[in-house]
Order: structure tokens, then sequence, then C-alpha cells
């Protein structure tokens, strides 16, 4: 269950470079000694500069003079980029969502390193063999549009509604975390690959199609250009402190009850990262308490640390929108092992 969420603040201004995707050569971070490189999921930097890596960065910068090198993407994205870079590693951290931080670690993309406050970390929140650790835990959800929708969607059933048509999307498995999140829950609440395949087939008729960022989604949904789209908690709450018209919802099994899983944002040193040492104090940095603290102060999160609570108004209202909700927990190690023929088995049943 979420341990901690709190209200998200204004961040101030920082100097945190954003990397274009096409910068591939990297001879300024190469060159420079006082840099560290971060490739990452999306979903942890403000629309407005009011994220948890916003506020983070800048105090990191502040205090080591490390500057921040920025680069995102859907977690999938980001892994295949380091593979192509792996003979000249451009990236010093590497933070994406399971299955695809296993995946990392499987191509030998990781080095280990236990940031310092990894021993407060759960178990099942970071890597048996220190390659990598949760930075900030999170939940598998989607949303819809609370002002177009006068009777809002509680079921998977519900969303083959005509309605839905082109009004429903979803990120792409195996680009996004939370895209490929969609399969994994699909196959939990209809009991294996086969019947989720079967469900996910019919809803194409109504789904808009690819999305490489599951991010730029709730915009949409917040302007009505979209009815539901799917998301996470940490990320969907932060955005929708700027966009009044999101709710959050986990959609269930006819009949049965809403379900949902952990989906952590998780941590690793990239193999010989062309600034070891800056990614390790960034990784200590993103797991000290203060950090950790502002995970629910300022992203809507939910601390990777087990030390950290929060008791504030927005951590109640989190730990409200789960009540009821059945969390269950995948099989990472199966899923990363069979991730192409899942989602190969999703293309053939979509067509994409």
């Amino acid at each position: 269950m979420p341990r901690n969420a709190r209200k998200p603040l204004a961040a101030a201004a920082l100097a945190v470079l954003a990397v274009p995707l096409t910068a591939c050569s990297g001879t300024s971070a190469a060159s420079d000694e006082n840099v560290v490189t971060v490739y990452s999921a999306d979903g942890l930097k403000g629309e407005n500069g009011d994220g948890w890596y916003d506020r983070v960065f800048a105090d990191f910068e502040k205090e080591t003079g490390i500057k921040v090198e920025y680069v995102e993407g859907g977690s999938g994205e980001m892994v295949q980029r380091t593979v192509r870079e792996k003979r000249n590693p451009q990236a010093d951290v590497l933070v994406t969502l399971p299955p695809f931080i296993q995946q990392a670690d499987t191509k030998g993309l990781l080095q280990k390193y236990a940031p310092e406050g990894a021993d407060h970390v759960s178990g099942a929140d970071k890597s048996a063999t220190g390659t990598w650790t949760a930075v900030v835990n999170n939940y598998f959800g989607f949303v819809h549009n609370t002002k177009e929708l006068k009777q809002a969607p509680t079921t998977w059933e519900d969303l083959l509604d005509g309605r839905y048509e082109n009004k429903l999307q979803y990120s792409t498995p195996g680009v996004a975390g939370d895209g490929t999140a969609v399969i994994v829950k699909a196959m939990h609440d209809f009991g294996g690959e086969k019947p989720a395949m079967e469900y996910l087939k019919k809803l194409q008729a109504n789904n808009v199609g690819p999305s490489a960022s599951t991010g730029k989604l709730a915009p949409k949904v917040d302007k009505g250009e979209l009815l539901v789209a799917n998301g996470d908690v940490q990320m969907n709450y932060a955005q929708s402190k700027s966009m009044p018209n999101l709710g959050i919802w986990f959609p269930a099994r006819e009949g049965g009850k809403p379900t949902t899983f952990a989906l952590p944002y998780a941590a690793g040193l990239v193999t010989d990262a062309p600034h070891t040492e800056n990614g390790r104090k960034l990784l200590d940095y993103l797991l000290s308490q203060k950090a950790q603290r502002q995970v629910s102060e300022i992203g809507g999160g939910f601390a990777a640390r087990q030390d950290v609570k929060a008791t504030d108004a927005n951590a109640i209202a989190l730990t409200g929108l789960m009540d009821g909700v059945e969390v269950f927990d995948p099989d990472w190690n199966d899923i990363e092992k069979n991730l192409t023929s899942y989602i190969d088995a999703w293309k053939e049943a979509t067509g994409s």
C-alpha cells in the first residue's frame, strides 16, 4: 500500500540541461568532470519546473557543484538507447520502471552500487545483486476525464463501449513502462496471456493508437481530447494539481475488485559510466532522507525508504484513493524473461 504522498510545491528555477534524444555524441559530458547524465523514464519532472526531479537536481547541483544533464523518454526507449551506446556509454544513471530495470540488468548495462540509504529500501524494491534500487515508489493506474464523463468507467468491460471510440489511448507496450503495465495488469485480471490478448484485441477498436510517452496522455484527458488513458498514481496525482479534470481509477473485471501493482522508479549506475563517481553521488542524494521526504512533498509520490513517513493531507488523500484496491505482486523476472513474446502477442492481437 502507498507509504507517502504530499502536495506538490513550486520548485526554484534550476540549471538542468535537457539533452535532445538525437544528441548521442555526449562530448560535452565526457569532457566536463562536473556533470552527471541521467537517462530516465518520464513522470518525475514537472510540467512547469515543479516536479521532484526539478527540486532534487537543483539542490544536488547547489550542494555539490555537479550539473545534471537530463534525457527523458519511455522506459524501453531509455534502455534501448543505453544498449546502443554500450561501447561508448554516455549516461551515468539510468532510471526506468519494471520490467525494464531488470532488462537493463540482464543486458549488463548496470554496475553494482548500493547507494547510502538503500538498507532502508524494501528487498522487493531493489536488486538482490546490488545493481539497482527504487528511488520513488508508485502504483499503476488509469485516468479519466471527470468533466466529460457523467458516469465514470469502473471496469475493463466499460471501455469497450462505443462512446470511447477514438477517445481512449494507452502508451505503447515495450516502449513505455506504463504501456507495458497495461499488459501486466490485463494478464493478471483476465487470468493469463490468451484472455488478456483477446480483450486487448477488442479494445483496439476504441484505441487512438501508439504513444511513446505516457506523460503526454494526461493533458489530452484533461482537455477532453481523450476520455480515458493509462498512467500511474504518482505522475497523475502530481499532474492533477494543474489539470483539474483528471480522475485516477483502477479497472476491475466486471463483478470483481479493482486491482493495481507497485511500479517503482528504479535507478542504477550505468556500466563504464563516463562519470561513475558523480553517478554514485547522485544516487546517494536521491536516497537521502531530504530527497525522500520531497518525493511526497513535491512529487506526489511514495518514498522508497521505509523510514520516511508522511501524514499530511495529500498522504491521507492517496491512502483513500487506494482504499479497496487489491495490490498484487507481478513476477518481474518472468515478465522480463518473456517480455518479447508478450509484446509480440500484443502486436499480433492489436495489429500494431
